[in-house]
């Protein structure tokens, strides 16, 4: 007999009394009925790798009619602090609906983590990168669609040029290609000796102006980084974040599918990421700056639009919603060449401007100042 029913007949059996009592599971009932589907579509993993296990969070369904999109964070962050809000925007949730989420913690740097052994060999980018198509395999998707924040951005890079069959699109934000010189290796020693870790990370995911503006959000950040009870292996990561190799990208070895290259103005990797792009193939990359280095955070609603482009270049969600951007923009698209292959290239997207514009295919390059 089925729960209510049940109840029901006991209330004719005992009289009006138990009205109360089940009125009451009848609450309790329709709060299990709206818990439910969150308990579906999200859930953790610890998927095991070639070289460990990695702690993975998957949200929706696995669904392979459409790549799933895969984050990965930075350092100092997991998977949930960094992407969170985000993907927890309201106008990303059209996308959040659309597609399966897969976000990808390095290894031990998860929330609650146990701290490893001191001596512990920590994976290089290389060999952290080679952990991912384990992932995948778990999960039965083909193909992805990746997003990564520095260090997960280098590392979803590897991942990309390793197997170019299996990433559809790139979203790389603050990105750093290079190995670090000879100068920025003895500033970094430098730093070790007069900074603290905390110090050393926050001036990573945030710039000058951010750090002695001294916001809540890096006052926030400092105290979740100095008491993180794995902070040992945060500084593992740190350490091996800085001992990257140069994924020596050109026009010859780049990427095989679509890229979106995203910095914050005056952020630590803006040059950096600058350079990236001047490497890439300019038919299949755009480049989106924002006025601050925490994009998610300050600037959610730029950099959800022009996901949407981006996913809607690669022919998904072709009846998707455009809302600020689509509706006050002013589009300047120019490009030149020279014969040693320098161009010039911008894209502005300000206020007051005509919307109903086709969104951007991937043979276009754009350069957008937010």
């Amino acid at each position: 007999m089925p729960p209510i029913l049940s109840v029901w007949v006991l209330i004719r059996k005992q009289g009006s009394e138990n009205l109360l009592l089940y009125m009451l599971f009848l609450c309790k009932l329709k709060r299990k009925k709206k818990c439910f589907p969150l308990q579906i579509l999200c859930k953790e993993h610890n998927v095991e790798t070639p070289h460990g296990v990695l702690h993975v969070t998957l949200h929706g369904t696995r669904t392979t009619r459409r790549p799933a999109i895969l984050t990965f964070h930075d350092v100092g962050l997991d998977s949930k602090s960094c992407f969170s809000p985000l993907f927890k925007f309201e106008e990303m949730q059209e996308i959040v609906k659309n597609f399966t989420l897969i976000h990808i913690d390095a290894p031990g740097q998860e929330e609650g983590a146990a701290a490893y052994p001191t001596g512990y060999q920590y994976p290089s980018m290389e060999t952290i990168a080679e952990m991912i198509p384990a992932v995948l395999q778990f999960f039965n998707f083909r193909t992805v669609i990746g997003v990564g924040v520095g260090a997960g951005a280098y590392i979803l890079s590897k991942f990309t040029l390793a197997n170019p069959d299996s990433v559809e699109g790139l979203v790389l934000i603050n990105i750093d290609t290079n190995a670090r010189g000879w100068i920025d290796w003895a500033a970094q020693k430098l730093s070790s000796v007069t900074s603290s870790l905390t110090e050393q990370i926050l001036s990573h995911l945030f710039s000058q102006e951010e750090l002695s503006s001294n916001t809540d959000l890096v006052q926030s950040h400092r105290e979740r980084i100095s008491k993180a009870s794995n902070l040992i292996n945060i500084e593992l990561l740190w350490k091996t974040y800085n001992s990257r190799r140069d994924l020596n990208i050109d026009r010859n070895c780049t990427f095989k599918c679509p890229v979106m290259l995203v910095v914050g103005d005056q952020a630590p990797y803006e040059d950096a990421a600058v350079e990236c792009n001047s490497k890439l193939d300019p038919t299949t990359t755009s480049f989106l700056k924002v006025t601050n280095s925490y994009v998610f955070l300050f600037s959610p609603a730029k950099l959800t639009e022009a996901f949407k482009y981006f996913i809607q270049g690669m022919g998904y969600m072709a009846s998707s919603c455009m809302t600020r951007l689509s509706r006050s923009r002013t589009t300047s698209l120019s490009s030149s060449y020279s014969m040693d292959g320098s161009r010039s290239r911008s894209r502005t997207l300000s206020q007051g401007s005509q919307g109903g514009q086709m969104p951007p295919s991937p043979s276009q390059t754009m350069e957008v100042s937010c």
